[in-house]
């Protein structure tokens, strides 16, 4: 049990030579963490010698000390009811962090916002400059995030007439999980910023449409605690993969005890930061409060065999490539058994800029190894804003879509609710576009329901790289 701690004596421990803080009853050993927190050490010291447990849960899961911080770095427990008379320490919060409304603009009742546009411009009143600066920003010039929903516009429809289409169903399966609608959400990072719910409210909206959540490294809540919220969701769980192995290790360690997360989503778009401006102008303020320097703590050194077989040893699950960006990169996927799926992602823009659109990618893939389509499941994420683009993606063979900045503007002005409404408008147009085409399943849609001749010219014209993809590969399976 270790020993048993007076608050007094915690106080002690309040400086950047030693630094000692309270987190759920455990005291614990800061000290060596304090120049590498991604955070500052400002606010590390502000919450030096007390109970910091308040202000931790609004951003980090407890799961994470466990990650972080060795066995020999927890000290014992604090004496009973000596965190209580820390009143002041529990009560306090991040002011960066807005677990609720951040604004007092009042927003007109949920039901009357018709789009996610509109949803997105309460969002913008609601959310603190922070969480603004990190959900919104993309790189460079930001053109690839204008252009993953721009592109949608460009692929016109076909409808067809006398089809009976009183009867419709927009369930499918992603990854060989049932679930009641093709729109997924995204690893979406950090939700306590939106709303004190958090991913957790994500978790519960998915539940009543029966939707995939997608749960992101990131997160700021346990894992155990997303998929409590939400008993009739479908989970998948974000891997990044760190420079320390051994944390990535005990992640999927803790990952295996919870059999309601269904598959691995390895996310390969974002081996180095992308130059997010609006995010960068706040790490430079909080440099200047004592972070240090963004230190990007992702493997950028993983390669297809090596990554996979090591993947393999520490997981049973399917594994999902979040991030594939060439029709090159779809093909190699489909020669490792382990992989079950494909994103087809940019990282909503947050990466390279200029860089090909998800549906550029899956026209690609349609025009030089369509059998990728065949051997995976094939999901796209990005730009998705109506229900004409679920049904233009899923017409084009994608399996499903997911959205990930949207569900975070409906966790943001309304919580649960809020998701679920972002989540019933989308339902609701692909329900309207798929009736109108004359299409009662998902599985029905096809490419004769669309006509995409206005992308051809933004299509690569060069060889299809494919007999290089099997000499590079092939000799190593």
């Amino acid at each position: 049990m270790g020993r048993v701690w007076k608050l007094a004596e915690v106080n002690e421990h309040s400086t950047q030579d030693s630094c000692w803080m309270v987190l759920h009853g455990k005291v614990y050993d800061i000290t060596s963490f304090v120049r590498k927190h991604p955070g500052g050490r400002s606010i590390l010291l502000k919450n030096a010698g007390r109970d910091a447990s308040k202000a931790f849960d609004s951003v980090h899961p407890v799961e994470i000390l466990e990650e972080y911080l060795r066995p020999d770095q927890v000290l014992g427990t604090i004496e009973p009811n000596d965190d209580a008379r820390d009143a002041e320490a529990r009560e306090h919060t991040d002011a960066t962090v807005a677990p609720d409304a951040t604004s007092s603009h009042e927003l007109p009742p949920l039901e009357s916002m018709l789009s996610i546009s509109e949803i997105e411009k309460y969002a913008m009143q609601r959310l603190s400059p922070k969480a603004i600066s990190y959900y919104v920003s993309a790189t460079d010039d930001q053109i690839t995030k204008a252009a993953n929903g721009e592109i949608y516009r460009s692929i016109l429809l076909r409808p067809r007439v006398f089809i009976d289409c009183t009867q419709y169903s927009l369930q499918t399966t992603l990854i060989g999980n049932p679930v009641g609608l093709p729109i997924f959400v995204s690893p979406a990072a950090m939700a306590r910023l939106a709303h004190a719910s958090g991913e957790a409210g994500i978790a519960s909206a998915c539940s009543s449409f029966r939707a995939l959540q997608m749960i992101s490294k990131n997160a700021s809540m346990s894992p155990g605690d997303i998929v409590r919220a939400g008993p009739a969701a479908t989970f998948a769980w974000q891997l990044y993969v760190l420079k320390d192995l051994a944390v990535t290790e005990r992640t999927l360690a803790q990952i295996r005890r919870i059999p309601q997360i269904k598959f691995i989503v390895l996310t390969l778009d974002a081996p180095f930061p992308g130059k997010r401006e609006a995010d960068e102008r706040f790490k430079m303020a909080e440099v200047r409060g004592g972070a240090p320097p963004q230190a990007w703590g992702t493997e950028a050194g993983l390669t297809w065999r090596k990554t996979l077989e090591w993947l393999r040893r520490h997981t049973s699950l399917p594994i999902v490539l979040k991030g594939v960006q060439t029709h090159e990169d779809a093909y190699a996927a489909t020669m490792f058994p382990a992989v079950k799926g494909i994103i087809l992602s940019n990282h909503g823009g947050r990466a390279l800029d200029t860089a090909n659109t998800p549906i550029q990618v899956l026209l690609e893939i349609r025009k030089f190894c369509p059998q990728v389509l065949e051997k995976l499941d094939v999901l796209v994420d990005g730009g998705i804003r109506r229900g004409t683009d679920v049904v233009k993606a899923l017409a084009l063979g994608a399996r499903g879509v997911g959205i990930g900045r949207a569900a975070l503007y409906g966790l943001s002005v309304g919580g649960e609710e809020g998701v679920k409404r972002v989540l019933k408008i989308l339902a609701d147009e692909t329900e309207t576009a798929m009736r109108l085409l004359g299409v009662k399943t998902v599985s029905e849609l096809g490419p004769r329901h669309i006509n995409t001749s206005a992308l051809a010219s933004t299509l690569f014209d060069g060889p299809s790289g494919l007999d290089e993809i099997e000499r590079q590969l092939r000799p190593k399976l």
